[in-house]
């Protein structure tokens, strides 16, 4: 088996990428399983930039080949906002119970006097791969739908209790975890990079 990180400390991310993975040789391990390292703050202007700059310096820190994502809301009528803004939009202040509350909030306040015909957004996911050799890859996958004015289910975190995939009734936060890992934005993106990270490791 070859070891992969991904960067991240989340087990829901980790058990994602190695079932899409699984049958491929790949064994994937998240941050807590290797030295701590710095880790530089999300500052790139995109998805994709953001998630190579975590992979790189997973790479520089550990010298293993890395995967790394980035992901958020973009708002048709807010011109692609919060974006990569999506987790600080209503500050950076408080835990992340406190900052989600906040951040669906503020959106759902900027969207109040929208039409339904112009509240479409999607959420996105850029997923990079590092190989040590310097040989990088980005994949961006997006999971579009709309967003409701009030919020509805206990299930996501985020944006999700807001918004609604396309060909569904429900908001995200309504379906179940398993529902939501098989067409969510980062699923797409790990299945997009599943045969590009194959690709990296036998050549």
């Amino acid at each position: 088996m070859t070891k992969v990180l991904l960067a991240t400390r989340n087990d829901a991310k980790l058990a994602e990428l190695r079932r899409i993975v699984s049958g491929l040789g790949i064994d994937v391990i998240g941050l807590d399983e290797v030295e701590p390292f710095d880790e530089a703050p999300e500052t790139g202007a995109t998805f994709a930039d953001n998630s190579l700059a975590k992979a790189r310096d997973a790479v520089a820190a550990t010298g293993m080949l890395a995967v790394a994502d980035d992901s958020g809301l973009a708002v048709d009528a807010l011109n692609g906002m919060p974006g990569v803004l999506s987790a600080r939009w209503s500050g950076s202040t408080g835990d992340r119970r406190e900052k989600d509350a906040r951040n669906l909030a503020l959106v759902l306040d900027q969207m109040a006097d929208v039409p339904e015909e112009r509240r479409g957004a999607a959420f996105v996911c850029a997923a990079a791969a590092v190989h040590p050799d310097g040989r990088e890859v980005v994949v961006t996958e997006r999971w579009p739908g709309r967003l409701i004015r009030s919020p509805r289910g206990l299930n996501g975190f985020g944006y999700d209790p807001a918004f609604v995939p396309e060909r569904e009734s429900r908001t995200s936060a309504e379906m179940s975890p398993g529902e939501k890992d098989a067409v969510s934005h980062r699923a797409r993106a790990f299945r997009a990079l599943a045969p590009k990270l194959q690709s990296l490791l036998s050549d």
